[in-house]
């Protein structure tokens, strides 16, 4: 998005985030997982590392009292939206809206549900022409609760594989919180303790960091364990030119048994009486080592099994469909369901479709 530099004011002064919280009679649900940053020292670290500009449309899920709202108001944007489902925290969030000077908006409702695409046509960014180009100016921010994080990642990384929802527009950064167990399998390096399924989907369509990591104490009420603040920047190239469901598939199977050799593993994505053969065929086609160990694979070699095992699956409508744990049904039935092949893989970058590792990429479209 291409506007003139915005000018803004910082927030008048309010009561303490603490004060705030009294005077509005709130309490975290344990049952929704939350858990309230009260040092604005560190909300206002998570605004300043997430590295926006003044010129940025701004969207924070789960604002809760608004102790990261205030922090983003103050560090300078555009806009900002914020979604929230819990209606106890619309009153101080309006309090505050009030005071933001027109640059608050506020919607209720789930995150897991709702469309962030449409809040920036509201806001009407400028959609990107490539998605090669520089980022729009647009970031999304978030102290999840636990019992969301990790869905909506899968959420946020699924519509960003395939440039819907808000990365329709292009580029958009993520900045958000997890348990930090979650943010270190999010980064996993190989033949790290971290490496895992989470670290494949993840890694292969974004560069995931992990900012800082903020202690549990800092937490109102304390949760057990800490916290990682994690940045995401989505790669102008998929390391794997397969659709987020294959490569997802693939990724969970091959970790299944973490401490097994990995053809144990890939032996789950094939019913049991081809399951040797064809578990053979793709690790001899991947020149991958049968006794390698899931964790120190690599994005690459996870990449030609997904690219080999979606070959299989065309050749073979239905096995895509096919789950350990649905014994009783068959390939056969499985090839009549609407879904019997794997999902097209749809990246359009200049005009050229790339399907396979052997297409190549111009080096060109590489920068990011």
């Amino acid at each position: 998005m291409t506007a003139a530099t915005s000018t803004f004011s910082k927030l008048p002064p309010l009561p303490a985030l603490r004060d705030f919280i009294h005077m509005y009679r709130l309490k975290a649900k344990k049952i929704l997982s939350q858990n309230y940053l009260m040092d604005m020292n560190l909300t206002r670290k998570i605004a300043r590392k997430a590295n926006f500009d003044s010129n940025t449309h701004v969207i924070e899920v789960g604002p809760g009292p608004g102790g990261i709202t205030r922090a983003i108001l103050d560090e300078g944007c555009a806009r900002l939206d914020v979604v929230e489902i819990d209606h106890r925290f619309i009153p101080p969030l309006e309090h505050l809206a009030e005071a933001a000077d027109g640059r608050l908006h506020i919607h209720r409702g789930d995150v897991l549900k709702t469309d962030l695409a449409t809040i920036f046509k509201d806001a009407k960014i400028v959609q990107q022409k490539e998605w090669f180009d520089f980022s729009p100016n647009s970031h999304i921010i978030g102290n999840l609760p636990f019992n969301i994080a990790s869905p909506l990642i899968i959420k946020f990384l699924r519509e960003m594989s395939r440039e819907e929802g808000p990365w329709q527009f292009g580029r958009t950064p993520l900045t958000l919180t997890f348990q930090l167990e979650v943010a270190q399998r999010l980064c996993g390096e190989i033949d790290s303790e971290h490496r895992s399924r989470l670290s494949i989907v993840t890694q292969y369509i974004c560069e995931p960091k992990i900012l800082f990591v903020i202690p549990g104490v800092c937490f109102v009420p304390k949760p057990e364990i800490d916290v990682g603040v994690v940045k995401f920047i989505p790669r102008a190239e998929p390391l794997i030119p397969c659709d987020f469901a294959v490569v997802e598939k693939v990724a969970r199977q091959t970790f299944t048994f973490r401490q097994k050799y990995v053809s144990k593993c890939i032996k789950t994505l094939y019913p049991t009486e081809i399951a040797d053969e064809m578990a053979h065929d793709l690790l001899k086609n991947c020149r991958i080592d049968p006794t390698q160990r899931p964790f120190k694979l690599g994005i690459d070699e996870i990449g030609a099994m997904c690219v080999f095992y979606e070959k299989q699956c065309q050749k073979m409508p239905g096995l895509f469909l096919h789950e350990v744990f649905k014994k009783n049904q068959t390939i056969e039935m499985l090839a009549n369901e609407p879904n019997a092949l794997p999902p097209t893989f749809k990246k359009l970058k200049g005009g050229i479709s790339y399907s396979s590792f052997e297409d190549g990429i111009p080096l060109s479209k590489l920068s990011n």
